[in-house]
């Protein structure tokens, strides 16, 4: 694991969009593809602006990029609440990715179930070799991009959902969270850790217990569901600000 403390929102953004673009042009090198996973919420966007800007869209080569999504809510395309169209807002629409390398969840016109059924097979179809029993498996995505709420969640794996925090028949599947009185549709543990490389982006004061129990607590994703993702041979980074680390030692 990988700790990147950084002073304030705009260091952070900039070393993030730095590390990205260094780490998928290196992958690049020895590929044909980069296989995205977006996240949603406040930190994201503002990297997703900067990834979109001037200064950093021409030193990707985003026709080779395919994104893909960890979770989102199962509302409407244009709420403003969906995970998809703040990634659209933000950087899709103004960055060249192929319209045929999106792969959004989709939340309208079908069930939360059938929603995750069809995703699962959108990624055995990108993954064949590495979702095989085969062992060491392969990776899965080159990139997983994930937040953690206060309380300690990532994806859609929120405390006290044991079933969903602990999945690992499904690469994909669906729940009702009674707090947001909303269905939500998620990537499984097992698919993320999976991964070449994770990056936690987590910025504000908010998040410092949180935070510093995940990281330095007694291990009990059932608490802590951000405690569940450790890649099995890919790269871990934590990108923290200063005020969201002010209770971990480093």
């Amino acid at each position: 694991m990988q700790l990147h403390i950084l002073k304030d929102s705009t260091e952070f953004s900039t070393t993030v969009a730095d590390w990205m673009v260094e780490y998928i042009n290196k992958t690049l090198q020895k590929q044909d593809r980069f296989t995205l996973v977006l996240s949603g919420g406040g930190t994201p966007k503002k990297l997703n602006e900067l990834l979109a800007s001037k200064t950093y869209k021409n030193r990707i080569d985003w026709s080779k990029v395919h994104c893909f999504w960890g979770d989102d809510r199962f509302v409407p395309f244009d709420d403003e609440r969906n995970n998809a169209k703040m990634a659209f807002d933000t950087l899709l629409n103004h960055v060249p990715v192929a319209k045929e390398h999106i792969h959004v969840m989709q939340t309208e016109n079908i069930t939360p179930e059938d929603s995750a059924k069809a995703y699962e097979a959108i990624l055995k179809s990108y993954f064949p070799e590495a979702l095989t029993t085969h062992n060491p498996k392969p990776t899965t995505f080159d990139l997983v991009l994930l937040g953690m709420g206060d309380d300690g969640h990532t994806l859609s794996l929120f405390p006290g959902k044991t079933e969903v925090i602990h999945e690992t028949k499904k690469l994909c599947t669906s729940l009702w969270l009674e707090s947001q009185d909303m269905y939500r549709v998620t990537l499984t543990h097992p698919i993320v850790n999976q991964s070449a490389a994770v990056a936690f982006l987590v910025t504000g004061s908010s998040k410092v217990n949180a935070l510093h129990e995940v990281l330095e607590g007694a291990y009990n994703s059932d608490l802590y569901p951000s405690q569940i993702i450790k890649p099995v041979n890919g790269e871990l980074h934590w990108f923290l600000d200063e005020s969201a680390a002010a209770g971990i030692k480093h």
